[in-house]
């Protein structure tokens, strides 16, 4: 007989959190989701007997423009979150790649972000409070809705990045960011990697705080019409703050690089970099290494294709048209003792490929916490990098 999968949208977090808990009490495995728009990131979707999706609770529950809080709920697309505040000239900076098509909690629990990282952090930094959805049917309250109270944020944070292998996220709770009078970018184009790095440091040694210093190799660089080291800088602020980068940008990079014309799709092409090359490599992998500012031109030296770099934060993304390149990539890495993971790769390449080959001393601390919450392992098995 056919497996059947029982699959649910619950469209209130009561609901969510009744749907886990009948299932959990079955003993019947889950596999939870928002909109699925992240299925090659981190482990295998293993096969289960309830799919609980959460793209159904879409709800703003509490927007506070002149508070510059908002409360969501987790399937609210990202996009659409984006619109809202942007109709009040406010934002959360996260930049997250898929934000098309992802729902918050999916950014959530992926803990993605992207170029402005550098000015304003992570997920982790704009979540003041959430609401989840455990096993035993319980909706916990963690954080609040005002900035300075941090009473339970720290478990807010464990929701953060688990890939929906505690609970699930059902309510998120953001500190918000007023948009920045004006915002100005530039692409600076540079002959060699030194190159690159030495103007990157004396940018971030300098009285300039850029919200973004993305640098991208030769590789990468023709997505946007060059075969040069790309240094993208983002600017925001007052008009006369944004003036002063002009100047400043002349001195550090000379004043060729500062007229370089500058797409204005910069941003969304930098953000889309990663679903697009997905899009058109089947088999392609992307893996993440994060290192120190020191380690980042060993690094982006060894990426024979396209690679990105959060320069100011030292997270790098290197991109290989077929999985095994990437596997191959990793074991060099590893015996350097950089810390990487294989952030995206085909499902069918999952079970195989050894998605996080270093994960420290930190794992025997998550698999107790998993523990805690899920000691029957019943919820998105293996999702954590197949390591949770």
């Amino acid at each position: 007989m056919e497996h059947m999968v029982k699959a649910l949208a619950p469209t209130t977090p009561a609901e969510l959190a009744e749907a886990l808990r009948d299932a959990a009490a079955r003993g019947r495995t889950i596999a939870l989701a928002g909109n699925s728009s992240k299925r090659r990131m981190a482990g295998p979707i293993e096969p289960a007997d309830t799919a609980i999706a959460t793209s159904a609770l879409r709800r703003v529950i509490e927007y506070e423009p002149r508070d510059l809080t908002i409360s969501v709920e987790a399937g609210l697309p990202w996009s659409e979150l984006t619109r809202i505040l942007a109709a009040n000239r406010q934002m959360i900076p996260l930049d997250p790649p898929f934000g098309d098509r992802a729902t918050v909690g999916g950014v959530m629990a992926s803990n993605s972000s992207g170029p402005r990282r550098l000015l304003y952090g992570t997920a982790r930094d704009l979540v003041i409070g959430m609401r989840f959805a455990t096993l035993e049917g319980k909706l916990v309250q963690s954080g609040g809705m005002v900035v300075k109270n941090v009473a339970g944020l720290d478990m807010a944070k464990l929701m953060i990045g688990s890939f929906g292998t505690l609970a699930a996220i059902a309510v998120v709770n953001f500190k918000l960011q007023p948009a920045p009078e004006t915002e100005r970018s530039f692409l600076l184009p540079f002959d060699s990697l030194a190159g690159a790095l030495a103007a990157c440091k004396q940018i971030l040694a300098s009285v300039l705080q850029p919200a973004a210093i993305d640098l991208l190799n030769p590789a990468a660089g023709t997505a946007f019409g060059q075969s040069a080291w790309l240094l993208a800088v983002r600017a925001g602020g007052s008009p006369a703050s944004v003036d002063r980068y002009d100047y400043e940008l002349a001195h550090t990079a000379g004043r060729l690089a500062v007229e370089n014309p500058c797409p204005e799709t910069l941003w969304q092409d930098v953000e889309s970099f990663t679903p697009r090359f997905l899009d058109r490599h089947a088999d392609g992998a992307v893996v993440r290494a994060s290192c120190t500012l020191k380690d980042l031109e060993g690094v982006l030296a060894s990426f024979e294709g396209p690679a990105l770099a959060r320069a100011g934060s030292g997270v790098c993304y290197g991109y290989f048209e077929q999985s095994e390149a990437a596997a191959s990539w990793l074991s060099g890495a590893v015996g350097r003792g950089w810390k990487t993971v294989i952030e995206f790769s085909p499902e069918e390449r999952k079970h195989t490929l050894e998605l996080w080959p270093s994960p420290g001393g930190d794992l025997e601390i998550m698999r107790r916490v998993k523990n805690l919450f899920d000691p029957a392992n019943l919820l998105n098995r293996g999702r954590l990098y197949r390591r949770i």
